[in-house]
């Protein structure tokens, strides 16, 4: 540790007055940024870091230009601010590159329903004006997300502050998605995916929600030939049936295997095989599963295997484009009780059931998710790559976790991705909104060069740049968000070009989400790095939980149970926020919100203001105490039991164990300094001679001066401003003092 001897004669005006977080914030912040050491280059050019030290850095997961930030970005930043901070002190190269999201769906969704209450639908400004609303309602957003970082204290680095749908990220994009399309791992073709009939959009499996409703399940048999029973709770698909699925051990249908059936199924003819397929669960319902290859993704994949016929019955909106008049046009939900009364009258219904299940909706939207069969892009997760030594997309995923190259937090979660990158299938990329990056592919006829009779051919262009010539039409579709956000560990970086900033900041140090978002944005990020850059994006990925109320519940306006951090920041300051957050709670576990732990880390804040005036006060009545004392053994016992302290937090938070060492500060300043070993120097400076007192002051202001260090982190204004209150760190920003302990 280090031991300088500071020299204090006065006791500042401002502790005379209780310490005002709101009085201090905001000036500090300035401070702070008109230093420019939140830039790691203004840093070596101050000579505050050395030009070959170490390199540490994080990407902010980009909050979305939605709204506002709420308690849970500011329980993420402030973890990811301890770090930033601590390895700043440790006298690392740190870098911590600030950003926002589009997220697409999410904000194209927020502007059409204010386009709503003004009267108006998107396609009346059409995609021009429509976008400009939308860019002008995301950079609003985007304002008060970068002032609300600032009055989280977040060391970020503005001035590369990056926007996934912002010029040089696009550039990326495109690059990405040509060299992806060049590689064939990009291809367009048909597949079932999950429709959003009132977002009129695919999204993926990630952006579905599931919620617990009642239905029916129906039993019953397509004719009164049919010799199999099969059971469902969406009879309005089955005249889109071209099979029925048994297990090839099943006796009870082994000697229908392989025979087809005609017959008329509500008016509509249908032909139907018996097919032997090894997924279909004996024991479930009929243990005979009636096979409709466009609106299922499970019964397409049987389908594949037994090369039967796609028959779509449902469109884009829900509706039914097969069967009789009776049935052309209807909503599913009308169709499925007609069909269900035909049943019930030709005596084909043979039970019918309650039944609980999960309905896939759309979680932006809302939309009841309807899997059919689209033309649309898609990255192919199973392709050899050659420059890749012939992995697939899957295996690049897999190999730095499995191997240990990228470590999980905690590591529990390295068998849910491992799982979940094992049963991944192709990734649909393409969105049809008109928000986000614009696929980079063209489109123009040409006519055939043969015949003039013959039909004409479609001309297809990929680029980064768009073609030259007449005629060339761009996609009208999209990219998914997490295309551009897969990037994000190098797109802010300079990428596609080989800069010095990713030459020095790739891969990152760490990556610290929610673990809700392991699949949507970490395992795309290994994807896109690995096969990319040929690298890991980060060594390591902290998974953090989910912020809920007192009561365990998830915060939403339905439950009316949430919290807007600022008010808390206005009442309590934001030191007593950060650290409240922060303490005790360890990697993937959920926190339960609690104002009055906010209240207590406040008092902590004023704990911590009054020992510096207690230690300022005494050390200003005092002159022997700055002289080099010979130090007593009481007061070495108490310098040893710190230095004990600073080795062991200094060890857990490499270990990024960072809670636990916001409890054990806060559990030593107050209850070690305060309570026993101010205490007792209370007595002695009373009564006790010139010597005892100068080792005892010398003691008690190293103390505080090692404690503001520490603290630094997570309090990173109270901290700040007492240290300002040394006159001989009027020069010195704490921010870029040295830990006190290597």
């Amino acid at each position: 540790m280090d031991s300088k001897t500071p020299n204090i004669n006065n006791i500042p005006e401002k502790l005379l007055k209780p310490y005002s977080a709101k009085e201090t914030e905001g000036r500090i912040y300035s401070a702070w940024e008109t230093s420019g050491f939140f830039n790691p280059d203004i840093c070596i050019e101050k000579g505050v870091t050395a030009p070959d030290a170490e390199p540490f850095s994080i990407v902010l997961p980009p909050p979305n230009v939605t709204g506002t930030l709420h308690l849970g970005h500011a329980f993420e930043d402030s973890m990811e601010d301890v770090l930033i901070r601590y390895n700043r002190m440790l006298g690392k190269k740190v870098l911590w590159v600030p950003g926002t999201d589009h997220a697409a769906i999410a904000t194209q969704s927020k502007v059409e329903k204010i386009l709503e209450k003004e009267g108006f639908r998107k396609t009346d400004l059409g995609r021009e004006e429509f976008l400009k609303r939308v860019d002008a309602f995301a950079q609003e957003s985007h304002d008060t997300i970068v002032s609300q970082l600032r009055l989280m204290g977040s060391s970020l680095d503005w001035s590369r502050e990056a926007f996934t749908l912002d010029a040089k990220r696009n550039f990326a994009v495109r690059t990405a998605f040509k060299k992806m399309y060049d590689d064939g791992l990009i291809y367009r073709g048909h597949r079932i995916v999950n429709w959003d009939p009132k977002g009129q959009t695919v999204i993926s499996d990630d952006e579905i929600v599931y919620e617990e409703r009642k239905a029916k399940l129906y039993t019953f048999k397509y004719s009164k030939d049919f010799p199999i029973a099969i059971s469902t709770t969406r009879p309005e698909t089955k005249i889109g049936d071209t099979a029925v699925a048994v297990n090839p051990t099943d006796e009870r249908y082994t000697e229908f295997i392989g025979k087809e059936y005609d017959m008329t199924f509500c008016g509509v003819p249908i032909h139907i095989k018996i097919v032997d397929d090894e997924s279909v669960e004996k024991e479930f319902g009929t243990g005979a599963l009636g096979v409709t290859p466009a609106h299922s993704q499970i019964d397409a994949e049987i389908a594949k295997r037994h090369n039967l016929p796609t028959v779509q019955v449902i469109n884009e909106f829900a509706k039914m484009i097969k069967g009789g008049e009776n049935l052309l046009g209807k909503k599913t939900t009308e169709a499925r009780e007609m069909i269900a009364q035909w049943l019930r009258d030709e005596g084909l219904m043979e039970k019918e059931e309650d039944v609980t299940q999960n309905i896939s909706l759309a979680e932006r939207s809302g939309g009841i998710i309807e899997p059919l069969p689209k033309l649309q892009w898609f990255i192919n997760v199973n392709k050899p790559i050659a420059e890749r030594e012939n992995k697939t997309l899957k295996e690049l995923m897999l190999e730095p976790v499995q191997s240990g190259k990228i470590a999980i937090l905690p590591d529990r979660f390295e068998n849910v991705y491992s799982n979940w990158i094992e049963n991944l299938r192709d990734w649909c990329i393409s969105r049809q909104i008109w928000y986000g990056h614009r696929i980079p592919v063209w489109y123009r006829t040409v006519e055939s060069a043969k015949s003039k009779v013959e039909s004409e051919n479609t001309e297809t262009y990929c680029g980064v740049e768009a073609p030259e010539g007449d005629g060339w039409t761009q996609d009208e579709d999209t990219l998914d968000t997490w295309f551009s956000s897969g990037l994000w560990t190098f797109s802010t970086l300079g990428w596609p070009e080989n800069t010095a900033d990713l030459k020095t900041y790739h891969p990152n140090a760490i990556v610290m989400p929610g673990y809700e978002i392991i699949f949507f944005w970490v395992a795309r990020m290994i994807l896109m790095s690995q096969y990319l850059i040929g690298d890991i994006p980060f060594k390591t990925v902290y998974l953090h939980g989910i912020v809920r109320d007192a009561n365990g519940k998830k915060f939403s306006k339905s439950a009316n149970n949430g919290i807007d951090p600022l008010e808390v920041i206005n009442q309590y300051g934001t030191d007593a926020l950060r650290i409240s957050l922060i303490a005790g709670v360890g990697p993937g576990n959920d926190i339960k919100f609690d104002l009055q732990k906010v209240k207590a880390y406040s008092k902590f804040a004023n704990k911590i203001w009054n020992i510096t005036r207690f230690v300022f006060e005494n050390t200003s009545k005092h002159d022997a105490w700055n002289k080099n004392p010979q130090i007593t053994e009481a007061d070495q016992k108490n310098l040893d039991e710190l230095n004990a302290l600073m080795q062991e937090i200094t060890k857990e938070m490499n270990e990024y164990k960072f809670y636990l060492v916001a409890e054990k500060l806060y559990h030593y300043a107050w209850h070690t300094f305060a309570d026993r070993i101010i205490e007792e120097a209370k007595t002695c400076l009373e009564t006790g001679n010139e010597a005892d007192c100068a080792s005892l002051l010398y003691t008690l202001h190293f103390t505080l001066s090692t404690l503001l260090k520490a603290l630094h982190p997570f309090m990173p204004f109270i901290t700040e401003e007492l240290w300002s209150l040394f006159p001989e760190n009027n020069q010195h920003l704490l921010m870029v003092e040295k830990w006190p302990c290597k």
